[in-house]
């Protein structure tokens, strides 16, 4: 016998899309509410119609008791199928669709009925609240069946009770009539459900859109993919809404913008202060790889609108490159000085062969005394002035650049910097930007020059560097100072419009600022102002042997 194959188990339950899910549960819902309903209006609805009968049960007891030639008959006739009596009560039986008129006298006693056979015998329920003066509204079974009864008394002239009235409407037309309403019920309620169901389905199709067709599954783990990509990833994730308010923040955007959760909800400019990086996540600022500080980062960010009007910056921190690109720049300036003292040795190397061979000695001995004292000169002039290592290596490595690239770089007359500094590495980025930009903006002008003035005043590091070139024009002297803006093209490695924020922010950072000016003789001025920026003087002692600091160099060469 060949293998058969295993049956396939039937496996019940909901569906896995969350559009099937939605419709499925909307529509049992409708349908829950539609029944519930038609029950909640059917419970009611018998007991309604029960009281219905009764009042009309009654009403035509009331109505048959007022007439007064009833309660005569009733006195002077006697109880038979063809009397008075009876003769009204079956007119007004008819007349009126009851099932019964039935006239009794003060014993019980039936003087009319539907049945004429019963005339004369006694009634099978008790009259007796009837008979006390009452009326009665019931239902209650008797020799007819179940039917709804209403019961009066009957009084004569005098008003003395004689007798009583009591009427039955068949308590099967009342069911009748229940039955009757519960077609034309289920039909409202039919069409109820098909409106519900046809708007569950018009719901379910806009969610199966929005969810792109997906199972609750997927949501759950692309929920969990989200939470676990955004706070993995060294990436800064910013997400606003189309109210531009932050509605997520990862931890890496967290850790550079350095703000916290309580920023969601909050525009970019409340969470981060007027700004650059406010623009640029706000959309003020277009384009891609946008450069911005913040604090003294560097990042780069994207904006992405979102389709729901909202939008996606990410944010990358380059401080590092940046940094990495500002060595390298320095390491080119200390490779073209490198490459300025070869050639210019070399040069002077071949003028003193030349005097040598042609037995010049006298002024070959001077010639090596000029070189040797010019360079001796401008080294010493400034780690006379400029205590701080660190500053003094820039500067002079800066003039040689400088006379490379045809320019002069001189140290001013009133600079004096002691070696007190707080942050020299910070005041060596701010020299050497300032610097760099003045080298740039001479660049190719007749009588180049660049003049750079450090001096203490206090606690108070100040530093002015002046050149000759165009100038800065009054209405971009503080647009300079934006982040991103430079008139420059942007080199290979990384981008313009870093510098000049960077020196204004660690101003900032000490307390001070940075502007620019005129200078004297036309170019432009940088000045900037870094309180706190050197420590309190020390004692004699200490400052003697700073002062025997300088001495150092000239030992050793």
């Amino acid at each position: 016998m060949s293998p058969t194959a295993p049956a396939r188990r039937l496996r019940l339950g909901l569906p896995r899309r969350v559009f099937s899910q939605i419709l499925l549960m909307q529509v049992a819902i409708a349908a829950g509410v539609a029944v519930l309903a038609t029950g909640l209006f059917l419970a009611p609805l018998g007991e309604q119609l029960d009281d219905q009968a009764m009042r009309r049960a009654l009403a035509i007891a009331q109505t048959t008791a007022q007439q007064p030639q009833i309660a005569e008959d009733l006195r002077a006739t006697e109880p038979t199928p063809g009397g008075p009596v009876q003769r009204e009560a079956e007119r007004i039986r008819r007349a009126t669709g009851a099932e019964y008129v039935v006239v009794l006298d003060r014993r019980g006693v039936r003087w009319s009925h539907t049945d004429p056979e019963r005339i004369g015998g006694l009634v099978s329920t008790d009259p007796g609240e009837a008979l006390a003066g009452r009326e009665v509204m019931e239902i209650d079974e008797g020799t007819l069946g179940r039917s709804a009864r209403g019961k009066v008394p009957l009084r004569d002239a005098d008003g003395e009770v004689v007798g009583a009235v009591s009427v039955g409407i068949a308590y099967d037309s009342v069911r009748a009539r229940l039955i009757h309403a519960i077609p034309g019920l289920l039909a409202y309620a039919g069409g109820a459900l098909a409106v519900g169901a046809l708007a569950a389905w018009l719901i379910s199709r806009r969610v199966q859109r929005q969810t792109r067709d997906l199972a609750f599954s997927d949501i759950a783990a692309l929920l969990a993919e989200r939470e676990a990509m955004l706070h993995g990833i060294r990436e800064g994730v910013v997400a606003l809404d189309r109210d531009g308010r932050v509605r997520l923040l990862n931890d890496e955007a967290q850790r550079l913008l350095g703000i916290g959760e309580e920023a969601v909800g909050s525009s970019p400019d409340e969470a981060l202060g007027a700004g650059r990086t406010a623009d640029v996540l706000a959309g003020r600022v277009t384009g891609t790889d946008l450069l911005t500080v913040r604090g003294q980062r560097v990042l780069v960010a994207n904006r992405m609108p979102t389709d729901d009007g909202g939008a996606v910056a990410t944010l990358r921190d380059r401080t590092e490159l940046d940094q990495l690109g500002r060595e390298l720049d320095s390491t080119r300036g200390l490779i073209d000085a490198l490459r300025a003292q070869d050639h210019e040795h070399a040069n002077r190397m071949h003028t003193l062969l030349g005097l040598l061979e042609l037995e010049m000695y006298e002024d070959a001995v001077e010639f090596v005394g000029e070189v040797v004292g010019d360079h001796r000169a401008t080294s010493e002039q400034v780690t006379e002035r400029i205590r701080d290592p660190l500053l003094a290596a820039l500067l002079v490595g800066k003039a040689t650049v400088a006379a490379e690239r045809g320019a002069a770089l001189r140290l001013s007359d009133r600079s004096r910097l002691p070696d007190r500094l707080v942050d020299p590495r910070g005041l060596v980025t701010v020299v050497g930007n300032l610097v760099d930009n003045a080298l740039d903006a001479v660049a190719g002008t007749p009588d180049a020059r660049v003049e750079v003035e450090l001096r203490a005043e206090g606690r108070t590091a100040v530093l002015v560097v002046r050149d000759t070139g165009p100038g800065v024009p009054p209405e971009q002297r503080e647009l300079i100072f934006t982040e991103g803006w430079s008139t420059k093209e942007p080199p290979g490695h990384r981008g313009r419009g870093i510098g000049l924020p960077l020196v204004r922010r660690l101003a900032h950072r000490h307390g001070g600022d940075a502007h620019v000016g005129e200078a004297p003789g036309g170019g432009a001025e940088f000045t900037v102002v870094l309180p706190e920026a050197l420590t309190e003087p020390g004692p004699p002692a200490a400052l003697a042997g700073a002062s025997s600091r300088p001495a150092e160099p000239e030992e050793a060469r």
